[in-house]
């Protein structure tokens, strides 16, 4: 299984991160991609080299760093993300869950790191929170055939799923389609497979039976589980799909 979308450099995991590393291994995780939340990210995964699993980066800036005050330039951006090691732009997107007074900050954000994943040629992984509609509208305006990338943790309507999917966009699907209630599944139901990669976005999110708690590499398994109940597939099915689909996706190797 590839995990897509795994914060592990984060200091959640250090005082267990062998640990961690293992369970994963053993259910199957053989590669993680890490999204930045910023630039001082990129050090932070650089530690985590020569681990028993294959690591992968991104560059960029989150959404709600943008609140705080974080800011780059296309030729910063361009140089981070150049780097041969960098897989992918991101993660950015736009959030108004905590603020709407940086919508217009966000949005210059997005167009930025949309503009360098386009003249990389590299994916770009979107945060979405309480925005969709901007979002895929900033997606659709900047599309020239050649933008490629994932919406993180979607959790949006069937009509919202299909406009992504349209804009050349892949779904990320992790922890929320387990919970009760969500919707999720039900969504994800009526959408195809071959567009969808698992994440877990550890340490947050985590799937049932682990809800509330610190979540990890390892229990992508408990989506891939789920999705494989929504979608009558068998367990080995969402594995070899979702991980050709995320190869295909970052270009990774097999």
């Amino acid at each position: 299984m590839i995990d897509t979308h795994c914060h592990i450099y984060l200091e959640q995991f250090e005082n267990d991160l062998s640990e961690v590393l293992y369970r994963a291994s053993e259910v199957g995780v053989e590669q993680v991609l890490m999204p930045a939340i910023n630039f001082d990210s990129l050090p932070k995964m650089d530690r985590l080299a020569h681990q028993q699993i294959e690591f992968h980066k991104m560059a960029g800036i989150h959404p709600t760093e943008i609140n705080d005050g974080a800011s780059t330039t296309e030729e910063e951006l361009l140089e981070y993300c150049s780097q041969p090691d960098i897989i992918a732009v991101g993660e950015t997107g736009l959030d108004y869950y905590w603020s709407s007074e940086y919508k217009e900050k966000q949005k210059e954000s997005l167009r930025l790191h949309c503009k360098v994943a386009k003249a990389l040629d590299k994916p770009i992984v979107l945060h979405n929170r309480e925005s969709t509609d901007d979002l895929l509208d900033i997606i659709e305006e900047e599309q020239d055939g050649t933008l490629s990338g994932v919406w993180h943790c979607f959790n949006g309507s069937v009509e919202e799923g299909k406009r992504a999917l349209d804009l050349g966009l892949y779904l990320g699907i992790g922890g929320v389609l387990t919970f009760k209630n969500a919707g999720v599944d039900e969504t994800v139901a009526q959408l195809p497979i071959e567009k969808m990669i698992l994440e877990t976005d550890a340490p947050y999110l985590s799937p049932e039976p682990n809800r509330g708690k610190r979540n990890e590499p390892a229990f992508v398994k408990y989506t891939a589980e789920k999705l494989g109940e929504v979608l009558n597939s068998s367990f080995e099915e969402i594995d070899q799909v979702t991980s050709s689909n995320a190869r295909h996706l970052f270009g990774l190797s097999l």
